[in-house]
Parts: C-alpha cells; sequence; structure tokens
C-alpha cells in the first residue's frame, strides 16, 4: 500500500495578517510561506516550530458561506489536537497572550489536557504527554 501523510489543513480566516500575528505571536508558531497569488489572495501556511505534523492553510474567507464558517468550522466542537512535552509552559504562554481558555487543564488517562480557542473560536484541545 502506498505511503501518505497528512501535509495540512485549512482553517477559514478573517484576515491573513491578523491571523499570522496570533498563530505566530501568541501560539509561537513558524511562519512556513507567504506567497501572494493575486491582488487579493495569498497562500499563507503556519505550523508549530519543531513539528512532525500537519502545517496549516490560513485561507482568507470569501463569500457568505465561507465568513459564515470561520470561527465555527467544527460545528462547536474542538476541532484541533496540539500536542506538547511542556505542558505547563506552554499553559503559560497561552495565558500571558491573553487566549481563551476554554476549559481549565484536568488530568485524563492520555495526559494533561486545556481547551483554548484561536482568535477566531475555533476550539483546540492542548495535550501534554
Amino acid at each position: 500500500m502506498a505511503q501518505q501523510h497528512l501535509a495540512q489543513i485549512a482553517i477559514v480566516v478573517r484576515d491573513y495578517d491578523e491571523a499570522i500575528a496570533f498563530y505566530t505571536q501568541k501560539l509561537g508558531f513558524a511562519l512556513i510561506e507567504d506567497t501572494p497569488l493575486s491582488d487579493t489572495k495569498r497562500w499563507v501556511v503556519v505550523a508549530p516550530h519543531q513539528q512532525k505534523g500537519a502545517h496549516i492553510l490560513l485561507a482568507k474567507a470569501v463569500g457568505a458561506e465561507q465568513h459564515s464558517a470561520i470561527g465555527n468550522q467544527t460545528g462547536g466542537r474542538v476541532f484541533l489536537f496540539l500536542h506538547t512535552n511542556d505542558f505547563d509552559a506552554y499553559h503559560q504562554q497561552l495565558v500571558q497572550h491573553n487566549v481563551t481558555i476554554v476549559r481549565e487543564p484536568s488530568q485524563q488517562a492520555y495526559g494533561q489536557v486545556l481547551v483554548f480557542e484561536d482568535l477566531y473560536g475555533n476550539k483546540w484541545d492542548l495535550i501534554g504527554n
């Protein structure tokens, strides 16, 4: 069977620059690529530093249907799962950058977990392992 991997996922955003600022400054992600494709469209990719998984394509919403999906890409459920080897430090980083914590840290069978929101309200699990 052919080998496969998930290369990236798209998150619908309102504005490229505000999304870049949130992901790089508040979450500490790296800006992998920011390439203009036209006067209004860019190919913007971010990812956690030292990451081994998929990158995130920041896709600027166009039209009413895409704008309605901003912040609610999964109908209110947790959308993305971010693993860290230093849960306490990353939790403190989120707090220091005023990232909204939806569910405070708790210990689960699979590790420490908390739920936070990105700048648009998409929910993320932060998991310490």
